[in-house]
């Protein structure tokens, strides 16, 4: 008697969808990848400009020049200078920037990515 033989492996409608599952996701990333290192770039300026001496009793103007400066040197996209709230008192600084970015990913799909970031600086403190 001749035994029947399972089949093993993939099939190829099986080997298509696999490669297209793992081509959206690796398109998925080259998309947002650099929206995420964009990102890095913003919060790297804000890092900085906690670095600076006496900052927290500048000028709102003056805060805004130093961090158009930084964006610059960085390369910043999405968001501008004037996106960026100021909260400017005496001893004391906050910062906030609140955007998000569309990408277009294929056809009319898109993906949201949506940032939130708040910085606060006061003399005398340790941040």
């Amino acid at each position: 008697m001749h035994t029947i033989k399972q089949q093993q492996g993939f099939t190829l409608i099986t080997l298509i969808i696999l490669l297209m599952v793992i081509g959206f996701f690796g398109l998925l990333i080259l998309k947002i990848g650099p929206i995420y290192m964009n990102h890095s770039k913003i919060l790297n300026s804000f890092e900085a400009l906690e670095q600076t001496d006496d900052i927290e009793n500048e000028t709102t103007h003056r805060i805004r020049n130093i961090i158009d400066g930084r964006f610059n040197i960085n390369y910043v996209e999405h968001v501008k200078v004037r996106d960026i709230q100021i909260l400017n008192r005496p001893n004391y600084l906050k910062l906030v920037v609140d955007y998000e970015v569309v990408e277009p990913i294929v056809g009319n799909l898109s993906v949201l990515v949506e940032f939130y970031e708040e910085v606060v600086i006061e003399s005398g403190a340790d941040n």
